[in-house]
């Protein structure tokens, strides 16, 4: 029969046994009893620091922030988003105080009364006088306690979920709570107990120091629990600052003062019949007949002129000098030349002899007068024979300015040895700029009813229908589009988009080019204006309309609020 000690270490172990599996089960509990007690999504809540009213009618949106004893009212239109400024708001506070609201100036407007002071719900009533028209607005303002509670005590659930926050130790490549690394003792250890009471060995010291270790481990993770996680949760239960964040669903909480910082914009969508257009690849060129190319025909170095080189940017007049080319003479030609102006000048002291001696037979009446007269004009041929030469073997090329305009490029220096048929200028009138484009069969290009094109910096421009070419390059046809009332941002060379109208007409929803976004998944998206501070991602389908705007035709329909500026600033809210 087994001995009373025996039993007592049997005893001993079934603690120590069920005290391990005890730590086990507690551990999972909490996220079971979570998982079975919450199973659907609640909606997005927003917290804020601040109590806060809103009211929105037809004409208005008006969002109050309580600070202090004061609330400050900001006041918008409701379907642009754009502050009021100009109206006169008379506040009604709790049915029986009336409080004329002060104008700053910018939208926003201060109230003041005793009763912001209180507890609970207050119910407010804002009539509106502006020159846009008169409206009344109703809302509540939920009033909070100003004395800060204590935090409350962690119990059921909110304990077993505590449970988790546990110190953890790394072994591998896992995280393992400490808490399992002592239930896993307390198991091996009654293991090894029930093996000794197995064999009648007596290892109750065994069994005390396995019981210490669990209850002084134990212990100190629950003391270490209630030492810094306490803390976090305490930081958690914290309301969250009035700052954009992004909600559990996906909504974007923009308070009113962050959107009168990022100038949100909105417009109503309405259902238009527009036009079916097409885009092209485009690039700006300039006006044949109002640009010039300036190269030199024999080549040679450059000499700079009198005023110097023309700078980039430079307006000059056409028959502006620009620049000298001192044209370069081989070797070969230097020894011809030479030997030519040796003829000439041996020539010319020839024919002056002869006139000296013509010029003494005359006085001395022994020769007509006439031989005078053709010895003369035969010295001044060969004078100007040698001029000729001279100038060709030292004259430099003037380049001159073909038409009126501004220096669009400019690739010489003094001292600059250049080819024949260089371009050294560009001369372009900055209000005669084309677009030419390409188009891959996709339609007829004599059928384009009207175009517009957009550059990269989204600026936008009007394009006048010039010409088509007959013959394909790089397997396209080129057309070219005249541009009316060129901005001093576009440059010759600079790529742009180019919306050519060639189609039956379609129906949808209009929208600026702002207005559509990225989303996180890489699709097409705009952002709803849903409440007064809060906005939601659509996913939408668009198609080209013109260079400024697109054609919605599926994922939103008429009657919605649509952020049209600030939707990127409010795509990166995270």
């Amino acid at each position: 029969m087994p001995s009373r000690s025996t039993g007592a270490l049997r005893r001993l172990n079934a603690i120590l046994v069920g005290l391990g599996l005890l730590a086990i089960v507690g551990l999972h509990a909490p996220s079971l009893a979570h998982e079975g007690h919450d199973h659907g999504a609640p909606p997005a809540a927003v917290t804020t620091s601040n109590p806060r009213v809103t009211a929105q009618s037809d004409a208005y949106e008006l969002v109050g922030i309580l600070r202090g004893d004061r609330l400050v009212v900001y006041l918008d239109r409701f379907a642009t988003n754009e502050p009021v400024t100009d109206a006169k708001v008379n506040v009604t506070v709790g049915g029986d105080e009336e409080v004329e609201a002060t104008a700053a100036g910018d939208g926003t407007y201060m109230v003041a009364s005793s009763k912001f002071g209180g507890e609970g719900p207050l119910e407010l009533i804002f009539a509106i006088s502006a020159p846009a028209g008169d409206d009344l607005l109703i809302g509540t303002l939920q009033l909070t306690a100003r004395s800060r509670a204590a935090p409350p005590a962690l119990a059921g659930p909110a304990a077993l979920q505590s449970l988790q926050n546990l110190p953890t130790i790394r072994i591998g490549n896992a995280d393992v709570p400490t808490i399992y690394l002592i239930a896993g003792v307390a198991l091996a250890l009654g293991f090894l107990l029930g093996l000794a009471v197995r064999s009648r060995r007596k290892l109750v010291p065994v069994s005390a120091l396995a019981f210490l270790v669990l209850v002084v481990s134990t212990a100190y993770a629950l003391s270490h629990e209630g030492h810094d996680h306490g803390n976090e949760a305490a930081k958690a239960a914290l309301p969250a600052g009035d700052t954009p964040r992004r909600l559990p669903d996906g909504t974007v909480f923009v308070p009113k003062p962050s959107q009168r910082l990022l100038a949100v914009r909105t417009t109503m969508t309405k259902a238009e019949e527009a036009q079916k257009a097409i885009s092209l690849i485009g690039r700006v060129i300039p006006d044949p007949n109002r640009s010039g190319l300036v190269q030199s025909i024999n080549g040679g170095r450059v000499i700079a002129p009198e005023n110097g080189l023309p700078r980039l940017g430079r307006q000059v007049r056409k028959g502006d000098v620009l620049a000298l080319i001192e044209p370069a003479i081989p070797a070969a030609d230097r020894t011809t030349i030479a030997e030519r102006m040796g003829e000439i000048e041996q020539q010319i002291s020839v024919a002056e002899a002869r006139l000296r001696r013509i010029r003494q037979l005359v006085e001395r009446n022994a020769a007509p007068q006439s031989q005078i007269i053709d010895a003369e004009i035969e010295l001044e041929g060969l004078r100007m024979r040698r001029e000729l030469v001279r100038q060709n073997r030292t004259e430099p090329e003037v380049l001159r300015a073909p038409v009126d305009g501004v220096i669009a490029s400019a690739r010489v220096v003094a001292g600059q040895v250049v080819q024949a048929q260089d371009p050294l200028f560009q001369i372009v009138d900055p209000k005669g700029l084309w677009v030419e484009a390409l188009v891959y069969a996709e339609f007829d290009p004599a059928r384009i009813a009207g175009a517009t094109a957009v550059a990269a910096d989204s600026t936008p421009l009007k394009l006048a229908f010039q010409g088509f070419s007959r013959t394909l390059q790089q397997q396209a046809t080129v057309v070219q589009f005249a541009v009316e009332d060129a901005p001093t941002s576009i440059s010759v060379g600079q790529p742009v988009t180019v919306v050519a109208k060639n189609g039956a007409p379609v129906k949808g929803i209009i929208v600026p080019r702002d207005a559509i976004v990225r989303g996180a998944n890489g699709e097409q998206v705009v952002w709803r204006h849903t409440d007064p501070e809060r906005f939601e991602a659509r996913p939408v389908r668009t198609e080209p309309f013109d260079a400024a705007r697109l054609v919605v035709s599926a994922g939103l329909s008429e009657g919605e609020r649509v952020v049209t500026r600030g939707a990127e600033l409010i795509n990166q809210i995270r």
